[in-house]
């Protein structure tokens, strides 16, 4: 078992512990420790909201994405059911979104295509391409 995989099992802790030790025993292995909690997404983690963790949520098979894990009833019915419409609002409107982009790079691929089509067609069948033109 690796170094990190026992730090991740005793928890942030231990992540801050082992930090606070490298900078005071020699404070470029405190860079180094710091530097690898931010890399690795392990300080993400802590907070809760890192962009990472709801953008996972929302794609491991969650069709209603990050907020259902967190809508436990207030006790207002009128507020639940307010909330429950908002949400599923904004997720239609996230999927629409997502279309609306599919289409858009659609589009844009079929104009550069269509571009290189018509480039290639006036070049003569022997001549190779110049070597300032890319597609």
């Amino acid at each position: 078992m690796t170094l990190a995989a026992k730090l991740d099992d005793l928890g942030n802790p231990a992540w801050i512990a082992l930090t606070v030790v490298s900078f005071v025993v020699w404070w470029p292995l405190g860079l180094v420790v710091l530097g690898y909690l931010v890399g690795s997404g392990r300080m993400a983690r802590w907070t809760g909201c890192g962009a990472r963790h709801w953008q996972q949520r929302s794609h491991q098979g969650n069709p209603s994405g990050w907020w259902s894990g967190r809508s436990a009833p207030s006790g207002n019915r009128a507020f639940d059911e307010y909330r429950a419409e908002t949400l599923r609002r904004l997720e239609e409107e996230q999927r629409e979104f997502k279309e609306f982009l599919d289409r858009l790079r659609h589009a844009k691929d079929k104009a550069e295509f269509d571009q290189f089509m018509a480039e290639r067609g006036h070049r003569p069948q022997g001549e190779p391409p110049q070597p300032g033109s890319a597609s």
